[in-house]
């Protein structure tokens, strides 16, 4: 299971999603930057960002 806490890459915000796929998370992080922060333009700097920030997680029993 992996993890992006989006208040990791913007201060503030308590958004978080999880799932075994990485590409379903940048999935879900991009749809919510364009959302909820206004992001029109997802660059590959915020790409890598966001990856980088991506963790293992246990799963939760």
């Amino acid at each position: 299971m992996k993890e992006f806490h989006c208040g990791s890459l913007v201060p503030g915000c308590e958004w978080h999603t999880r799932h075994e796929e990485e590409a379903e998370i940048m999935r879900r992080v991009v749809e919510h930057m364009r959302e909820t922060h206004g992001e029109t333009i997802i660059r590959e700097t915020m790409v890598e960002a966001i990856r980088s920030r991506i963790e293992k997680v246990r799963d939760a029993a």
